[in-house]
């Protein structure tokens, strides 16, 4: 049986609580509870757990050793409906919830303030406008019914469901932390970066490439400093826009190569070097704060600490607890996977239910066996990149799979005509004029005006891009749900999760068994989300004691 309690704690650390209907309505008498903790603990029969925020009370239910199967985050759940909605970027807190609801002026979200460095919980919100316990009851009630206004009602609640048990396992991966080896990491800045000057703290090999740099231009360069770099460059007759590497590395000049040098440890020493180390590692963990759902695509971030740019060398940190190993997995070529069970393209499917390499697939069908074509033609097909030899290849990728190039170019010409766009399960693309997400499309100019074709262009090439990453996204929710619940009688904690991998940390003797758990988790998510297809959502999976040494 479903059954499911409203919560909400109160000030002094007890609770008020209510058991539920079906349709949101009290089920019983409101209760007062001295303390929220054992308010839970002691209601083991109860499947779900309906909450404001779910960064408002798991981490403390968590520090006490109660973790609960399924939860309703309400705040979580009311941007998602605001999104398909259109409305996307309005206010979603309880408050601002209850106002639109009662009529009343809406209050702006509160920030988010980062995760202070060392700590295990992971965000924290503050100056929280309080709501009325039944305030809570009449907004959780009002978002039951909008999901049966959503264009496919149950789509919808799998979506915020799923978010939801989000929200534990980012709270969980917190707790855990991702096993990191400080002695690990030091050793890996003095090899790349040499020892530190007494003083101005700056490593060796940082003067030393400056040093050269200077040299080269025949006077004193500042090389972490762009304008200094590109003045340098146009006083010795070169003109470049940027200091990026593609730009760069093609200029006849002898500070180009020390340059880039230069630019590739500072970004390291910057972003993870010695300080990031003292503030963000401890105990021999690393709780950067996942925030699911933290871009418009649903993709996760971490609220502080990098914590999904971690560089390929400075992965030799993330070292095993003795005993234990790391069960690195990447669902292998996702997104043609998932655009293949989205658009029901019956051939791209029958390639996709192959778990090995699918491009490969693709080519030996479209591309007289040329490999690296096969997948500029389909990257180009859902990145947007239709233009010069991406049009050839995208006309032969239609011929072999129309259904599939359908699908993403509807998406495209929708987002071109200012349309919203959902993913499978529901989550809906920014109404025009909203900003796009960065991560997944560079657009114009921001001094063009909006009326400016190339502003319609761009929204085109996102939400081609949207329907299917998004999508992606939609799976990694059930992947994470199906996992957590497979790893909780073991003692494997899910500890890392970037788009399409996750990391597993646990005793050696457990990792063969975990690396089952994977696959069947990404094959059940593959169902729960898209129902029946023959796609298959393989994974590469690798059991190490390193990260870097993961495939």
């Amino acid at each position: 049986m479903d059954e499911r309690w409203l919560i909400a704690p109160e000030e002094g650390g007890g609770a008020m609580l209510v058991a539920l209907h079906p349709d949101g309505q009290p089920a019983g008498e409101i209760l007062r509870e001295p303390d929220l903790v054992a308010a839970v603990a002691s209601r083991p029969q109860v499947a779900r757990w309906v909450w404001r925020s779910s960064t408002e009370i798991y981490p403390r239910l968590l520090a006490a050793g109660v973790r609960v199967e399924r939860c309703y985050d309400i705040e979580n759940t009311e941007g998602l409906l605001l999104g398909h909605e259109g409305r996307l970027g309005e206010p979603r807190s309880a408050a601002a919830a209850w106002a639109r609801l009662s009529g009343r002026p809406v209050p702006p979200d509160p920030p988010l303030r980062a995760v202070v460095p060392g700590e295990q919980s992971s965000l924290f919100e503050i100056a929280v406008e309080p709501v009325p316990f039944d305030a809570l009851l009449r907004v959780y009630a009002d978002q039951l019914r909008r999901h049966d206004l959503a264009e496919y009602p149950d789509r919808m609640r799998l979506l915020t469901a799923s978010e939801s048990s989000a929200m534990l396992v980012a709270a969980e991966m917190d707790l855990a932390g991702l096993p990191w080896s400080a002695d690990a990491h030091r050793e890996v800045l003095s090899e790349l970066l040499g020892e530190r000057f007494a003083g101005s703290g700056e490593p060796r090999r940082l003067t030393e490439l400056a040093d050269q740099i200077s040299a080269a231009f025949g006077h004193r360069v500042r090389p972490e400093l762009p304008a200094d770099v590109l003045k340098a460059f146009k006083q010795a007759g070169h003109q470049v826009k940027s200091t990026r590497k593609w730009e760069l590395e093609h200029l006849d000049h002898p500070a180009v190569a020390p340059l880039l040098e230069y630019k590739k440890l500072y970004r390291i020493y910057t972003a993870n070097g010695w300080s990031w180390l003292n503030d963000w590692v401890h105990d021999g963990r690393f709780r950067p704060g996942f925030l699911p759902g933290g871009t418009v695509s649903g993709r996760w971030i971490t609220n502080g600490g990098g914590g999904l740019q971690i560089p390929k060398v400075i992965r030799r940190a993330v070292v095993a607890d003795p005993g234990w190993r790391l069960v690195v997995a990447d669902a292998s070529q996702l997104e043609p996977r998932v655009l293949a069970a989205i658009s029901r393209d019956r051939a791209l499917m029958e390639v996709a239910s192959d778990p090995g390499d699918l491009y490969k697939a693709v080519s030996d069908q479209a591309f007289s066996g040329d490999r690296a074509q096969a997948k500029l033609a389909v990257l180009g097909a859902i990145y947007g990149q239709t233009s010069g030899d991406g049009l050839k290849h995208l006309a032969m990728l239609r011929k072999r799979f129309p259904q599939a190039v359908a699908y993403v170019d509807d998406a495209a010409r929708a987002g071109e005509e200012g349309r919203l766009v959902r993913t499978y399960l529901g989550r809906t693309c920014p109404p025009s004029g909203h900003p796009l997400d960065e991560a997944m499309l560079e657009g114009p100019p921001a001094d063009l005006p909006a009326t400016d074709p190339r502003h319609a262009r761009a929204r085109g090439r996102f939400t081609r891009n949207f329907v299917v990453q998004g999508s992606a996204a939609d799976w990694a929710l059930l992947l994470l749900a199906a996992l957590r619940q497979s790893l909780a009688p073991l003692k494997a904690e899910l500890v890392f999760h970037q788009h399409d991998e996750v990391i597993v940390h646990c005793p050696a003797e457990e990792a063969e068994q975990v690396t089952e758990y994977i696959q069947q988790a990404g094959n059940l998510a593959g169902v729960l989300t898209f129902g029946p297809t023959p796609a298959n959502f393989a994974f590469v999976s690798t059991v190490v004691e390193r990260y870097s040494d993961a495939k």
